[in-house]
């Protein structure tokens, strides 16, 4: 399935109608849908889709003037081989005199590999021939950190060349529901919180989930987790091991800060005592794993400068990261004797609602502020929770038209009643001052709300949002 992905498919056809020289680089993390993107761009068009891997240059060439050949209706590719990178790009080029072409070069990391000086190549092939033709160059790759500091950093001999970038995301919450129409609204939330937005995982539980044929569920949530997940063959049994190695140098100290983390280690020094690291460090390897999206350090949303605040907590931001350093790895051992229907009933299903509390709040964040903000044409300037030692707000929001949104989160099994609105609207008189004015009220719960809270917000003008309202 291709879900969404409508802005950044109309940005691309936006700079591919333009006619002029394009120079795009794409990038994101391993399996975020960065190849189906680009091949529903290519679609109908014009265009080279070459996927490098790690082979030799010469290697590269060869199956790229094969790819040519059945792109371009050129006699001279039936009895050509090109010879370098320049040759290549520049005969591209040259096909752009009548007719259009996108050249894609995706997993551009690779051909890096064998020629480091490719970045400099590609710069004076687009000084002196590209920026003049009508090619659509597009660079893409999966190794974020390469990306970054090979082609989009100021110290790149590409810098400045391109005409446009994009680091893909993962899909929200609400995407991600798309691929499990056959499950309850509660278990699409929970595939949420295992997965976390990345197509490719999305995708294989959806491939297992439902016979296509008949419509009917073919597997329920909890087998594809044990198939996936709690088994040593599962496809994303060891996929965390593969995206560390993939990124990072030192893939056994960044686990070990990961596993920290998941642990319920969320301050700096609790993090440096756990894996053995001075302050210094740990601060080092955590910034490389904010700048590649698997953690957040999070501060109350009230704090002035929230980079300077002692309050700074440290979370996993990727769903899958945290359920697999949270689950599967400390059963690792359980896992590969064979043993996933013991992890999944003694270790997964009793721990599993508070796993999902905090997930349910960032979910019903991202509810307010890509959906609801939309629905009431109210923006919320800034968005986040607030917490003192004596209390904590789940969901608290500065608008544009100076209110603030007071937003408690439950994913209870049962209603949720009077008791939890009081709870919110005497916390929120604890806020700083200026966050007091025009508040309003908001209650998420995954199981409704009890009858005589429906009466009261009907009469205060509170606002329950239901799990079901969140898709």
């Amino acid at each position: 399935m291709f879900i969404n992905r409508d802005q950044e498919l109309a940005a691309l056809e936006r700079m591919f109608q333009s006619g002029t020289a394009q120079f795009f680089v794409l990038y994101g993390r391993r399996r975020v849908g960065k190849t189906e993107l680009l091949l529903q761009f290519c679609k109908e068009k014009r265009s080279i889709y070459f996927l490098a891997s790690q082979l030799k240059e010469r290697d590269h060439l060869r199956e790229l003037t094969e790819i040519a050949r059945h792109a371009i209706n050129d006699p001279l590719l039936q009895n050509l081989v090109f010879e370098d990178w320049e040759s290549a790009l520049i005969y591209f080029a040259q096909q752009t005199q009548k007719d259009r072409l996108i050249l894609v070069l995706d997993e551009f990391q690779y051909l890096c590999e064998d020629n480091a000086a490719l970045p400099s190549l590609i710069q004076r092939f687009w000084d002196l021939h590209g920026k003049n033709s009508k090619l659509f160059l597009i660079l893409c790759g999966s190794q974020v950190s390469f990306m970054e500091r090979e082609v989009l950093a100021a110290r790149s001999p590409l810098y400045g060349r391109r005409t446009g970038q994009l680091r893909l995301m993962p899909l929200s919450y609400r995407d991600s529901g798309y691929f499990f129409s056959e499950y309850s609204v509660k278990e699409r939330l929970i595939a949420y919180g295992i997965l976390g937005g990345i197509p490719a995982y999305l995708n294989r539980f959806m491939l297992h989930s439902s016979n296509h044929s008949q419509g009917t569920p073919q597997r329920t949530l909890e087998q594809c987790l044990k198939n996936e997940l709690l088994t040593p063959q599962g496809y994303l049994f060891d996929e965390v091991n593969f995206l560390l190695r993939t990124e990072l140098r030192e893939p056994r100290t960044y686990s070990s800060l990961l596993h920290a983390i998941a642990g319920g280690a969320t301050r700096l020094n609790e993090i440096s005592q756990r894996v053995g690291l001075d302050s210094t460090n740990t601060n080092k390897y955590l910034s490389v794993l904010r700048d590649l999206g698997l953690i957040r350090r999070e501060t109350p949303v009230t704090e002035r400068a929230p980079e300077k605040s002692r309050k700074g907590l440290y979370k996993i931001e990727d769903n899958y990261v945290k359920f697999w350093f949270r689950f599967v790895l400390p059963n690792r051992s359980l896992i590969e004797s064979g043993n996933a229907d013991l992890v999944y009933q003694q270790m997964i299903v009793p721990n599993l609602s508070q796993y999902m509390g905090e997930i349910f709040e960032d979910i019903c964040r991202q509810y307010v502020e890509r959906y609801w903000a939309e629905k009431l044409k109210i923006a919320p300037k800034q968005i986040g929770k607030h917490w003192e030692s004596d209390l904590e707000i789940d969901v608290l929001t500065r608008n544009i038209d100076g209110s603030h949104w007071f937003g408690e989160c439950k994913w209870w099994n049962a209603p949720v009643g009077e008791n939890v609105l009081n709870h919110l609207i005497e916390n929120a008189t604890k806020v700083p001052d200026q966050w007091k004015r025009n508040r309003r009220y908001i209650l998420f719960s995954a199981s409704g709300f009890t009858d005589p809270l429906k009466q009261r917000v009907a009469e205060e003008g509170i606002f329950l949002i239901a799990a079901e309202d969140l898709f």
